[in-house]
This record gives structure tokens, C-alpha cells and sequence, in this order.
């Protein structure tokens, strides 16, 4: 089974970001199989989706920037840029030691931002990060900041990322403990990493709040472990966030290990298969 999920199954993904229906600019954006935003961009108009091979080590980011003025558009920017530019110089690593690389790659996004901000006088900006990264029969998950990983299988759902937040807040949102962009003399980066198994039928959807501010878990967990193609999980996700108010801007990319679909030549042998257990009985 192990071999057989290292090699052989695909991933089906969908990904859009939205501006919503209140903000005037986009302070999100993402990494996704080699596609991001521009830093100045009003979101997708459409959904796009694709599917990868396993053996290509892809990785999958989600970034929700923050920050005045134009900060939080170039803090998310920033981020998947040298997310892109780390992984296309390093994928091997996520074969060799999948939690080190991810563990550099926020170092790197995190030492770009903060360079940034340095040469551009800015006393605050940043963005969150989750990400995820496929390697063989294992995917890991890292986020920093409240953009969430979830992880879903037939009618199981569970939240596998851990939110960086300061307890409640009376007024508005509770501020972040960890994000990319923070300075080292601050305090520590600590991205939080996990590891899941890779099952045939299993989603993992990153997204920014602008998705969790509008929608609960359960709400997600309904049409998440609904059976409908990626593209249309993604279309109905939007569609609710949007019709819930579109507070913010909402980012997301699912994904599905799917089971390839059989050659003539493995068909053929399946028969051969059944017929051999036929004679046998």
C-alpha cells in the first residue's frame, strides 16, 4: 500500500482568491504548483484547478496578508515569492526531510519580509502561511497565524493546523503570536508542523479567514465531505462566504488524493486476475 501511494496516486486541486464584497484591495494570496499574484491584484475571477503527480514533491501555500496601506499586499506577495523561489531551489529536501524543509522555507519567507520592511522604513507588516507538502505516502501540514489546514476523509473532518492567536479579544480579532514577519530580536519563529497519512478519497483545504471568519467548521465540514469534484467544493465554499457578507478577502486550495485511473495494460491484468481466482475455485 505504502509503494502504491508513493508512486501512484494524483492530486486533484482546485484554488481561487477572492477580493470579497467589502474590502477595496486584496491582502491575500497563495502558492499554488507554481502560480501565484501579482503584489497589487484585485483576486481570481474564476476558479482554476489542475491536478499533480506526487512524485513532483508539489507544495500548496496560502498567505493572508497584513498591515497599512499597501503592507499586507506585499507582505503576502513577499511570502509566496520566496516560498516559490525556496522550493523551486530546494524540492528535493521534502523527499530527504520533509518538516526541516518547511521549517526553512519560513525562515526564508520570514528573513524576505522582514528585509522588506527594513529597507522600506515599515514599522509593521506581515502575513500568515499554511502550507502543505507531499511527500510519497506522507503530506505535512505548517502553518503560522490563523490561515487553517483542514483535513477531511468520507465523514471524518478535523482542523489539523493550531491557530497563533492571543486568547479572546472584546474588540475585534485577537492579534497573532506567530506570522511571517517577524523580527528575530522579537521573538522566535515556531511554525507548527504536523504529519498525516495519504489515503485514497482524502481533501486538505488551506484558507485564509476571510473563509472561517464567515463559515463555522461544521459549515465547512458539510460541504467539504459532500461528494463533488474539487472545482465545485471550492465554488460552493466561495459562493457561502460571499452570501454570508464577504468581510474579507478569501483564499483557498483544495486538494484530493485520487486513484489513477487504469491503463488498458492493468486493466488487462486485473482480468487475467479474476480469471486465474476462477480457476482456482
Amino acid at each position: 500500500m505504502a509503494q502504491w501511494q508513493k508512486t501512484a496516486y494524483r492530486i486533484e486541486y482546485a484554488y481561487v482568491c477572492h477580493i470579497g464584497k467589502i474590502r477595496n484591495n486584496n491582502e491575500d494570496n497563495f502558492w499554488c504548483c507554481g502560480e501565484l499574484l501579482p503584489a497589487q491584484n484585485q483576486g481570481m475571477d474564476h476558479i482554476r484547478s489542475g491536478s499533480v503527480s506526487p512524485k513532483e514533491l508539489p507544495l500548496l501555500a496560502v498567505f493572508d496578508g497584513m498591515g497599512g496601506e499597501s503592507c499586507g499586499e506585499m507582505a503576502s506577495y513577499i511570502a509566496a515569492s520566496s516560498c516559490g523561489e525556496y522550493y523551486e531551489q530546494y524540492r528535493e529536501e521534502i523527499s530527504e526531510d520533509p518538516e526541516q524543509f518547511l521549517k526553512n522555507a519560513c525562515i526564508r519567507m520570514n528573513q524576505a519580509v522582514c528585509d522588506y520592511s527594513a529597507e522600506n522604513k515599515i514599522r509593521s507588516m506581515g502575513t500568515t502561511a499554511a502550507v502543505l507538502a507531499f511527500a510519497g505516502n506522507q503530506v505535512y501540514g505548517c502553518n503560522l497565524g490563523d490561515s487553517r489546514i483542514y483535513q477531511a476523509e468520507d465523514s471524518q473532518f478535523r482542523r489539523v493546523s493550531r491557530d497563533h492567536v492571543l486568547g479572546g479579544s472584546l474588540f475585534g480579532k485577537s492579534p497573532l503570536t506567530q506570522y511571517v514577519g517577524i523580527p528575530e530580536e522579537s521573538m522566535a519563529l515556531e511554525p507548527f508542523i504536523v504529519k498525516m497519512e495519504v489515503h485514497p478519497g482524502m481533501r486538505y483545504l488551506l484558507c485564509s479567514d476571510g473563509l472561517t471568519d464567515m463559515l463555522s467548521d461544521g459549515e465547512i465540514a458539510d460541504i467539504l465531505t459532500r461528494e463533488l469534484p474539487v472545482q465545485e467544493t471550492v465554488e460552493l465554499l466561495l459562493e457561502r462566504a460571499l452570501k454570508k457578507g464577504g468581510r474579507d478577502n478569501a483564499t483557498m486550495v483544495l486538494c484530493e488524493i485520487r486513484e489513477p485511473e487504469k491503463t488498458w495494460f492493468h486493466k488487462m491484468l486485473d482480468r487475467m486476475h479474476k480469471r486465474d481466482e476462477g480457476d482456482e475455485k
